[in-house]
């Protein structure tokens, strides 16, 4: 554990990271989106939830709406720093207690965070989520070693060709809107920062903080995911420190909160009202 994991004083990034909240409810349901994203990919669920819990939504550090000097290479080395943000943001807004959701690399920086400050979370919905995604001896991740470096290899030499390429096979379904949505955030990144970001996530291997975890966590994921294959909404579910459900939404890739919104929020729902019965003090 970094020593300094707890400062928080940094102010100017809370304010660089676009911090909204919607809703005035007594509990706080925290949306924090992945790779290649922004906070408006949850502009589909915001409404919903906002009738029932105050919503905090905010753009990660490598998102294209933050100014890309704020990044960090040595801070963002590893997800410590992203967890810290996000502590950061909820201390920020005096939150105590959260239920956080998560999207593909923000459910393992929930994760993290979790394991520094429990108490700050009492679900993690953790929405196609990966601790690692290289193949190793009895573990499928969904990709090999040279596949890997020959994404980072494209992204660094046709970094607007890679996005066209990559948005498809991200998306994995015959939706149009979604594809240019993803192709077009994706595209607004900073190759640099991309690629950073991308070797990142792609090269973690963060299955051993998963027995640290404590906190009661859903794991949703799609039928087919061409980034995270199912087996490891299995696995995490097997080594999480906390009691742990695996919910399999009946669509396809990697972005059901764009692409199956309405079988998102139904799950998502059910997870919540659950949270209500067992938290009535959050009512």
């Amino acid at each position: 554990m970094h020593g300094g994991f707890f400062n928080c004083g940094e102010a100017a990034i809370v304010e660089a990271l676009n911090v909204n909240v919607y809703g005035n409810g007594t509990a706080t349901v925290v949306l924090a989106h992945g790779f290649g994203l922004d906070q408006s990919v949850w502009r589909y669920v915001i409404p919903y939830l906002a009738c029932f819990f105050k919503v905090v939504v905010f753009d990660s550090i490598f998102s294209p709406n933050v100014k890309h000097e704020l990044y960090d290479e040595k801070k963002y080395s590893s997800f410590d720093g992203y967890a810290r943000d996000l502590v950061c943001v909820l201390e920020h807004l005096h939150v105590e207690r959260s239920i956080y959701v998560g999207h593909s690399m923000s459910a393992m920086i929930g994760c993290v965070a979790a394991t520094y400050r429990p108490q700050l979370f009492t679900h993690l919905i953790l929405l196609n989520a990966s601790p690692r995604y290289i193949n190793d001896k009895g573990y499928y991740g969904g990709f090999e070693r040279p596949q890997l470096d020959g994404i980072f290899k494209q992204m660094d030499q046709n970094f607007t060709n890679w996005v066209k390429n990559f948005a498809p096979f991200a998306v994995a379904v015959n939706d149009s809107k979604a594809i240019s949505e993803f192709e077009h955030s994706l595209g607004r990144m900073k190759p640099k920062i991309a690629l950073s970001v991308a070797k990142k996530v792609f090269l973690s291997d963060l299955r051993r903080l998963l027995p640290k975890v404590r906190t009661p966590s859903t794991i949703i994921l799609t039928r087919k995911d061409n980034i995270v294959p199912k087996s490891v909404a299995f696995y995490m579910k097997s080594k999480m420190g906390g009691h742990a459900n695996v919910k399999i939404l009946n669509s396809e890739g990697h972005f059901p909160q764009l692409i199956a919104y309405p079988q998102f929020l139904k799950v998502l729902s059910q997870v919540l009202r659950l949270k209500d019965k067992n938290h009535p003090s959050q009512d």
